[in-house]
């Protein structure tokens, strides 16, 4: 039986709170090590263009004072790809971004992208980053990142849980089955598979279920059960979903 995913915490929506008021709290930095406490493998955060969360004193902060692998997504650009080089975090998973949208929206087209995203892929990897692209889970994307050189894939799972959450429960079935032939394909190709967006903890079983996953991120769900729970008991209700998920994955089916 493969182990269970490791859980990446994104703190961006703490960095929100902050900014909403222009204060110094609450402190992603702060969010970050009790993610540790609580069961977390590393630390997520977008550093977005227009900067309207994190920001760059949050990456070096996350980077000297937390001891969590930091996976930093940002925009495939060159100015975004300076940063990072500099930086040099764990990770950088690389997202589609758009100004005036509020979170990320979908996958990359790395097949159709493919030229500019090597661009960015290439001085990354020389900088001594682990590379990850944020795709649609479609096998050709999973088969083009790889041929871009990325070590790792992440699966959009936004369509599945907003399908769930609508209780429409063909449509889920079928996302679902998109990601799990995604994720073998990611077992075939030899690039590590991660998913994440939109996951909860009625959500998170059946992707947490898959074999060929190694990595969930997740953010605004944790950050918003935080409110009535607590963060480290939000992280820890989530790591036990996902543990429970490869365990036992017929209990995970939706």
């Amino acid at each position: 039986m493969a182990p269970p995913p490791r859980l990446g915490v994104n703190v961006d929506h703490v960095a929100t709170l902050r900014n909403a008021r222009g204060t110094s709290y609450p402190d992603p930095v702060r969010a970050a090590r009790l993610a540790e406490r609580a069961g977390a493998d590393n630390v997520t955060a977008h550093l977005r263009e227009d900067r309207r969360h994190i920001v760059d004193g949050d990456i070096a902060r996350l980077l000297a004072e937390t001891d969590l692998p930091l996976n930093m997504e940002m925009a495939p650009t060159a100015g975004m790809a300076a940063v990072a080089a500099e930086h040099r975090p764990h990770a950088v998973c690389l997202v589609p971004e758009r100004r005036e949208e509020r979170t990320t929206e979908g996958g990359l087209d790395a097949v159709r992208n493919a030229g500019a995203l090597r661009e960015v892929v290439a001085p990354l990897s020389a900088a001594g980053c682990r590379v990850s692209l944020f795709i649609e889970p479609e096998p050709e994307q999973v088969r083009e990142a790889m041929g871009l050189g990325a070590d790792a894939v992440e699966l959009h799972t936004g369509a599945y849980c907003d399908a769930r959450l609508a209780g429409d429960a063909a449509s889920a079935e079928a996302e679902l089955a998109r990601i799990r032939a995604a994720a073998e394909e990611a077992g075939r190709s030899r690039v590590e598979c991660h998913a994440g967006h939109g996951l909860t903890t009625d959500t998170v079983g059946a992707v947490a279920a898959i074999p060929g996953i190694v990595e969930l991120n997740i953010g605004h769900f944790l950050i918003g059960e935080a409110v009535f729970t607590g963060l480290d008991a939000a992280i820890a209700a989530m790591r036990a979903a996902m543990d429970r998920a490869r365990t036992a994955p017929d209990e995970a089916a939706p």
